[in-house]
């Protein structure tokens, strides 16, 4: 055996064993466990950063960990492919986005190949692919027969530029993400789907998620944001209509002093038409995002529409407002201002110079200062007829149960959450299956029609959307009464193509099915790997998808990823790596140079897969140096010649020693990679044992037998982890099978056993020396060990011994 480590020479032949021997590709067998592991998939941008490498090398390990334990595994991969960024790509390189987008996959996949990971190419997807977009329309169209996907005008953020809808967290500081162009509110026609009607079993499967962080089911409760209110109406002074507003708080509705409206409210828009002076506000208002999120921070800008609303309980008039900081999108577009007990009202009414009327107070009597901030904690009721006095939660049955006998209001359960947007006016997506006849209406793709295909010859020279100018594509005769007619040309949100991925790798060669049987069978996910950044929106909607999927009969488990790790991110100076940053890593390039284990030892080792990893290029060579120093102990074991067989019988003391120490190190390790899932404490782990290899110096008989089992422990427990150099080492130790299929290795119990143990020495309760005691030694004995120790009779000093302290396993305490 070569005595030099050669991770390039090594890293090249068994990726070459692995892709002839097809090892990781996944098959249906249900006489075994399955187990699948699943990461999620990147956007196919051109390299791989860290932030991939990290994420896919956890998910790498975890799966030949389970491999091992002699589960069936399932670990794909694919391409989150759709997206603007193509769009952009192709217009400023002149490059089509197809071309863009596959020649980038090739790329990625050839550098995910260099890195070792286990996966099964035959079930790969690309989601621009019209044999997975295909599906995706298929099944739009079942939810649109099933009245689960509508389309309405609604408020959306536009970006001029792009002429593009941006989803909330695509404004940055009121700007498009890509272009940085000022972003707009405006109202266009979009499809959506009813997530919402979902919301009450999203919110209580959350209780059965016991594999999640805790973290991450607490921000989906939040979004999705479920509160019992009530629903009342003003009446509008001048034309009598109601005005509905919802609260939460109608403990406090004997406080209102004012009703704000947002900008595209019925009320705002016949204000306008009253008084056209208004218009310049109210274009100002769609100047601005549409997010409840940068309402919070925004500046509070608003007009007295001239309209007078009338409250529901004391026919008291106030004002209406058209207000900056309320959505027509979210809830009924309108809300009731108290000042006194809401801070966004406080500031409101402070800038405006409006009342405020306080009507809630502490409970135990004492008064509110309300020159700086709103009071917003419960207490008792003041100021407010015939409720004076009631408590808070009191009040709220009290003012609900008059409101309904008034019918004037109504309790209701509200959801933060909307319904999800799913339609966006860009090319490089799937197409939307519908078509506008002028007779028949909206008319549905008929399924023997489909794919409805991404044409690929259209012209990026102006902007916005080029399929609404192919007239090839736009125009289309109708499916129902063969008229002319018009082709849907908005596509639809990539949260679409990654809200179902994970169940087509399941079937992913089936042309005739969405998902088959197989999906029965590979369903639900038992390991999701993904960054935090993710933890709403698109586990939220995937999460929704799978429940759409069970319900058409497609998958089996109302929840579709068991068991979820969310990653750190990858810092360098103690900032997230980033281009614009300029603190980014090349994979590729320490690939190169150290091999692909090196590159996977340190992600794994420098810190617990949940947290922050700092990157250091010290700590990289350190990785490097250890892999030399394991292949260096091998290597000498090895080329000294074959070991006998271990006869556990025959060991001495120092033997058993070790064998002992290297079962421990087992029984750590499989407790780390399996409950723990904190892979750096294995790591740690062998590095220690593979120190302590190195001080044993018996070259016996069976001194060799006992280091030739503990290499081959140390290399089947570092394999997920650095499966290159293992199955090198694995054959090396005179294994013909491949490490990849050998099974996790068994702690045997019996060398666990301590012939002896060390014991602390105190003196007057300071450490002073430690003894060894064979582990059947009573007190007597301890106490006789102890008193002989050199160290121990020197901090005696013939001084009388009051009392010995013997704690059994641990210490001995000498009182003087």
């Amino acid at each position: 055996m070569d005595d030099l480590y050669n991770p390039q020479t090594i890293e090249s032949a068994v990726q070459k064993m692995w892709q002839e021997t097809g090892v990781f590709r996944a098959s249906e067998d249900t006489s075994r466990q399955k187990f699948y592991c699943l990461s999620m998939f990147p956007y196919p941008s051109g390299r791989l950063h860290m932030g991939h490498v990290r994420n896919y090398t956890i998910g790498d390990v975890i799966s030949r960990y389970q491999r091992m334990l002699g589960k069936n595994v399932l670990q794909p991969m694919g391409w989150d492919a759709f997206g603007l960024p193509a769009e952009n790509a192709a217009m400023q390189n002149g490059v089509h986005p197809a071309d863009w987008t596959y020649d980038n996959i090739a790329y990625m996949r050839d550098q995910l190949k260099r890195l070792g990971f286990g996966y099964d190419w035959q079930r790969e997807v690309a989601t621009c692919a019209p044999d997975y977009y295909r599906w995706e329309q298929w099944f739009f169209l079942r939810l649109l027969e099933k009245g689960l996907v509508y389309k309405k005008t609604s408020p959306v953020n536009w970006c001029p530029n792009d002429q593009t809808v941006l989803a909330n967290e695509q404004v940055i500081d009121g700007c498009c993400w890509r272009c940085d162009t000022p972003v707009i509110r405006r109202e266009i026609p979009q499809w959506f789907m009813k997530i919402t009607a979902y919301a009450d079993e999203l919110l209580r499967d959350l209780d059965t998620l016991d594999g999640w962080p805790e973290q991450v089911k607490l921000m989906q409760q939040n979004w999705i944001g479920r509160s019992l209110g009530v629903e009342l109406e003003f009446a509008v002074q001048e034309t009598g209509e109601p005005l509905k507003v919802y609260t939460t708080r109608p403990d406090t509705l004997l406080g209102v002093t004012y009703v704000a409206v947002a900008a595209e409210h019925p009320v705002a828009k016949l204000a306008v038409e009253r008084n056209p002076d208004l218009q310049s506000f109210v274009d100002l208002c769609l100047q601005t995002q549409a997010s409840e999120a940068a309402l919070e921070t925004m500046e509070k800008r608003g007009v007295d529409s001239g309209f007078r609303a009338v409250h529901p309980l004391t026919g008291e008039v106030v004002p209406i407002w058209i207000a900056n900081f309320v959505l027509m999108g979210y809830g009924t577009g309108a809300v009731m201002s108290v000042p006194a007990h809401d801070q966004r009202d406080y500031e409101f009414a402070k800038q405006f110079g409006l009342p405020i009327k306080p009507v809630i107070f502490p409970l135990d009597g004492g008064g509110i200062d309300l020159e700086t901030a709103a009071f917003v904690e419960k207490g008792r009721l003041a100021n407010s007829g015939a409720f004076d006095g009631l408590t808070s939660e009191d009040a709220f049955e009290a003012i609900a149960d008059r409101l309904e006998q008034l019918g004037k209001g109504h309790r209701q359960v509200h959801y933060r959450l909307r319904d999800w947007g799913v339609s966006r006016q860009r090319y490089w997506g799937a197409p939307i299956p519908v078509i506008y006849c002028e007779c028949c209406g909206t008319v549905p793709v008929p399924d023997d029609q489909l794919p409805v295909l991404l044409p690929k010859d259209v012209d990026f020279e102006s902007q916005g959307s080029p399929l609404a100018r192919l007239d090839s594509f736009v125009n289309v005769a109708c499916p129902t009464c063969g008229a002319g007619a018009r082709r849907e040309t908005d596509t639809f949100d990539t949260f679409m193509e990654s809200s179902w991925y994970f169940a087509r790798y399941a079937s992913a060669d089936s042309s005739t099915a969405m998902l088959d049987a197989r999906a029965g069978y590979w369903l639900p996910v038992d390991q999701y790997i993904g960054g935090i950044e993710h933890a709403i929106l698109h586990l939220l909607y995937a999460r929704f998808y799978n429940k759409l999927l069970r319900d058409a009969g497609l998958v089996p488990a109302a929840e579709p990823f068991t068991r979820l790790l969310t990653q750190g991110m990858v810092l360098k100076d103690g900032s997230k790596m980033s281009k614009s940053k300029g603190n980014t890593v090349d994979p590729q390039e320490l690939i190169n140079r150290y091999g692909a284990d090196t590159v996977r030892l340190f992600i794994m080792f420098a810190a617990p897969p949940e947290q922050s990893l700092e990157w250091s290029d010290s700590a990289v060579e350190g990785a490097f140096r250890f892999l030399k120093r394991l292949w260096k102990q091998v290597a000498g074991h090895v080329n000294a010649g074959p070991a006998s067989a271990l006869n556990v019988g025959d060991l001495d003391p120092a033997q058993r020693d070790i064998r002992r120490q290297v079962h421990e190190t087992l029984r750590k390790v499989t407790d780390d990679m399996g409950r723990r899932q904190t892979f750096n404490t294995a790591i740690a782990a062998n590095m220690e044992l593979l120190n302590a290899l190195a001080k044993f110096d018996d070259v016996s008989e069976q001194g060799r037998a006992v280091r030739q089992e503990a290499l081959e422990l140390v290399v089947l427990m570092l394999a997920p982890m650095v499966p290159h150099i293992c199955q090198e080492l694995w054959s090396a130790l005179g294994h013909a099978e491949a490490v990849v299929g050998a099974g996790w290795p068994a702690v045997d119990e019996s060398a666990l056993v301590k012939e002896s143990i060390e014991l602390v020495v105190q003196v007057n309760g300071k450490l002073r020396s430690r003894i060894t005691v064979p582990v059947t030694a009573d007190k007597a004995a301890v106490e006789s060990a102890a008193l002989a120790d050199p160290a121990v009779q020197r901090y005696l000093e013939g001084q009388p011994l009051r009392k010995v302290i013997v704690v059994p396993g641990k210490l001995v305490n000498l009182v003087v």
